[in-house]
């Protein structure tokens, strides 16, 4: 986090509207490659919810990368994929009863028939344990895959493993995580 801090700050300083610097255009350039990433999937109704989405592809993404300079991916622990699923799936829910009133939410349970009414309602429950899950596993499987490897053969092999689970893997699980979620908000919108 304070990495992140840091280069937000560094990043977002001496922004202008004119003559703008290569830094600006790059930071402008990203921004606008997840805002219509986003708008994509979510659609004009769920622009409010973009800034979050970008947040937490963000954080993951930076998390699930710490791993080359030394340090243990904070997703490597349940505590915190368990949050960034419970925070994705109280927006989820919200969106939906932002979108629909809480009547219009509570009605969606009985849909498409009543009888999938408990189906419907376990889903809350199983949504936030599938996102937490799935990104857990997939970063302690790749951690514990590169400490065998380093223990076995400790000189060049664990190099190039590194690159693929901490940085192609990495941001493999952020973008599944950020891409289910705007699934879910996408669906609870409409």
């Amino acid at each position: 986090m304070a990495v992140m801090t840091i280069l937000a700050i560094l990043l977002v300083r001496n922004l202008r509207v004119e003559n703008v610097s290569k830094k600006q255009l790059l930071l402008e350039a990203a921004i606008s490659f997840f805002q219509k990433f986003f708008m994509g999937v979510l659609g004009e109704r769920g622009k409010r919810y973009v800034p979050y989405m970008i947040t937490i592809t963000l954080f993951i993404g930076f998390a699930n990368i710490v791993g080359i300079f030394g340090f243990v991916p904070p997703t490597k622990d349940l505590n915190v994929t368990a949050g960034l699923a419970i925070m994705s799936i109280l927006l989820v829910e919200y969106a939906g009863i932002h979108q629909s009133g809480v009547k219009g939410w509570l009605k969606s349970f009985a849909k498409p028939t009543p009888v999938m009414l408990p189906i419907n309602i376990m889903e809350i429950a199983i949504r936030p344990t599938s996102l937490c899950m799935r990104l857990f596993g997939n970063i302690l499987g790749g951690f514990i895959i590169m400490k065998l490897v380093e223990f076995v053969v400790p000189a060049v092999i664990p190099a190039f493993l590194s690159l693929y689970f901490d940085f192609f893997d990495g941001f493999i699980q952020a973008y599944v995580f950020v891409f289910l979620t705007s699934l879910f908000i996408s669906e609870a919108i409409e």
